[in-house]
């Protein structure tokens, strides 16, 4: 792989289960603590599209906020560019070339404010002028396929799922990031829709460079714009390689689980995986996938593994040491 433009090495993420009282500090109380991510080695090259998939509670939407700096991380390390984020100036320079587009744009868009506010609001103090804003906005939404004009005044109340989307995407790259996070960017929309929105960001990021990931609980999704996908899995990264060759070839009994419940004119019958994701606060000892996984062996009971390199991916299973 290139060199990273963007690299987690032993990234954790920890919260507290429950909010500390003040007699809890006096106590000393050790409240239980929800391993959100715990341990996730992942590195994206510049120009890659990364799909990170998993189900609801996996932790990928918290991995991909750590990336961004939206959430300060409990142990590890972040690189951008080859530089540690540990100071001010790295944090910085971060800031100024990654964006995120949101599950629900709905959620993420003031439905009070005029669509030009939106999309140029992140250029607030680059020192750009008036014209070079406008010409920004403008540019930004024809990329997206709107007419600047018609839509510059309107409200986003007023726009249908895929427009408010479209509007989202236009002001994660009215700044020219370098990285953006997609956070399920099509799971909130009409499946008619879903292709369109998926195309449009295949589009974009060949023609603005720009480096993905993205992040679905569809393992489904990621065939259409990823190179590579990482499956999470409690909190871990289970299986990470070539996005064809996991598609065709998964190897961690978790990954042909998400397969069984993917839509497939060749299959009558979806099968979710069976169980449910154990809790975060309180994870299983040895393999986190042993309580579920139809494989399991004593080793897996007693022993979590680590990713171990088979053919040309990286799987946490022991039917591969």
């Amino acid at each position: 792989m290139d060199e990273p433009l963007i690299e987690a090495k032993g990234l954790k993420k920890h919260f507290l289960a429950e909010k500390k009282t003040f007699i809890d500090s006096i106590m000393k109380t050790q409240l239980p603590v929800v391993k959100a991510v715990d341990g996730v080695d992942l590195a994206i090259a510049e120009g890659e599209v990364v799909a990170l998939v998993g189900e609801s509670g996996s932790g990928k939407t918290t991995l991909g906020r750590l990336l961004l700096s939206l959430e300060s991380p409990t142990g590890g390390d972040i690189y951008f560019q080859g530089n540690k984020l540990d100071n001010k100036k790295t944090l910085g320079d971060l800031r100024k070339n990654v964006q995120m587009v949101f599950q629900n744009p709905a959620d993420s868009l003031d439905p009070r404010m005029p669509i030009r506010a939106i999309v140029t609001e992140a250029l607030s103090g680059m020192g750009l002028s008036r014209e070079e804003i406008e010409d920004r906005f403008r540019r930004a939404l024809s990329l997206v396929g709107l007419d600047p004009g018609t839509f510059a005044e309107r409200r986003a109340r007023d726009l249908s799922g895929g427009q408010k989307q479209r509007i989202a995407v236009a002001r994660a790259i009215i700044a020219n990031p370098k990285f953006v996070v997609l956070d399920e960017p099509t799971s909130a929309l009409d499946a008619s829709v879903q292709g369109q929105v998926l195309n449009l960001l295949s589009d974009l990021q060949g023609k603005l460079k720009l480096t993905y990931l993205l992040i679905t609980h569809n393992i489904g999704v990621a065939r259409y714009i990823s190179t590579r996908t990482a499956v999470m899995y409690a909190g871990k990264i289970t299986e990470l390689g070539p996005t064809k060759e996991i598609l065709n070839h998964p190897k961690h009994p978790y990954t042909a689980a998400l397969f069984q419940a993917v839509p497939d004119i060749r299959r009558k019958q979806l099968i979710p995986p069976v169980g449910e994701v154990p809790s975060l606060v309180d994870l299983p000892v040895g393999c986190r996938y042993n309580t579920r996984c139809p494989l399991v062996k004593e080793k897996c009971r007693v022993s979590e593994p680590p990713l171990i390199v088979s053919g040309k991916v990286e799987v946490a299973c022991w039917l591969y040491e």
